[in-house]
């Protein structure tokens, strides 16, 4: 009952209590693996996200590869400077884990001793989702959706407030997004000069090596080919 009344002078407590309810009522195995997903396995995910879209622009090509290369580079960056931008906020609102202030949450990840606001995990994924999202639309909302799956399991696991995860992803957007245009000034042209590079080219676009050696042995056997289709029309 005294939960119950405590979280009810609070949305934000009763929410929290409400999420992580749920890591009570579910089998260990499964708490575990929410453990690992909240803690690694999505920021993991991310970083694979971005590489995949890497990988994707590269291949493609076109103009507009050393632009979104740009932009790809962009977000693991926005991602740092969001979170060195979030360690003064911490110090400043000093507040406490929830698991520090209220009894009865069912903790799945022990030894956080810092500040809870904001949350460094939603932070990050946000960042990274936002920067993909001005790279490649598709990737990026596949990375939004894996930030908001982050911020979820940051409750689940009894270590942040919800408000935590909500600045986190604002703290987040706001860096990767206000920041952007000056970035992507700065990038752009790097990127172009990569691509211009003999050596090292390949980052911003695939080598057509292979396919210039194709189009000249087709080149070279294809007058034969049409010489043989007069004599048999003759």
């Amino acid at each position: 009952m005294a939960v119950l009344a405590e979280s009810g002078s609070n949305p934000d407590v009763g929410l929290l209590y409400d999420i992580n309810g749920l890591a009570k009522d579910a089998p260990h195995w499964f708490d575990q693996t929410m453990e690992f997903v909240g803690e690694y396995g999505l920021l993991l995910a991310m970083v694979l996200l971005v590489l995949w879209c890497w990988w994707t622009v590269r291949r493609r090509g076109g103009e507009n590869a050393a632009p979104s290369v740009a932009a790809l580079v962009w977000a693991p960056l926005a991602a740092g400077l969001a979170v060195l931008v979030n360690v003064p906020i911490r110090g400043f609102v000093a507040r406490p884990r929830p698991f520090v202030e209220h009894q009865g949450l069912d903790v799945l990840v022990s030894g956080k001793t810092d500040y809870s606001f904001v949350s460094d995990h939603a932070t990050i994924t946000m960042a990274l989702g936002v920067g993909l999202f001005v790279a490649n639309r598709r990737f990026g909302l596949v990375g939004i959706g894996l930030a908001l799956l982050e911020g979820f399991c940051r409750v689940f696991m009894g270590v942040h407030y919800p408000t935590d995860v909500v600045g986190g992803f604002a703290l987040g957007t706001a860096v990767a997004l206000l920041l952007s245009p000056l970035a992507m000034a700065l990038l752009t042209p790097l990127m172009r000069a990569v691509e211009r590079s003999p050596r090292a080219g390949w980052i911003v676009r695939r080598r057509a090596v292979s396919g210039a050696r194709e189009g000249a042995v087709l080149g070279g056997t294809r007058k034969p080919v049409e010489s043989e289709e007069r004599d048999l029309a003759a």
